[in-house]
């Protein structure tokens, strides 16, 4: 194994992580789930609800495990989420 992927950065303390916020529009999904499958971190799952189309669209599991790779906004064919970064206190 590499030795740069077996130890943490040592500048990992000044590095500021980005805050992920993602949107689902949820009247918009038709249930393909490829956006739950193809999650790296697995931040999605299948919701209990029934959307206008009705099927089941997915839910937000923990935003907080979300690392802004856009796979699920890649994914979706029908344009039903997305991923923004978190505004910081201040609007910055």
């Amino acid at each position: 194994m590499p030795e740069r992927i077996r130890h943490a950065p040592l500048d990992k303390d000044k590095v500021r992580l980005v805050e992920a916020e993602i949107h689902l529009l949820k009247d918009e999904c038709k249930g393909c789930s490829y956006c739950i499958e193809f999650c790296p971190r697995k931040v999605l799952e299948e919701s209990e609800e029934i959307n206008a189309r009705g099927v089941h669209p997915p839910k937000i599991v923990d935003e907080s495990k979300c690392m802004m790779c856009g796979f699920c906004t890649d994914v979706c064919p029908d344009f039903a989420i997305f991923v923004v970064e978190k505004k910081g206190k201040g609007g910055s």
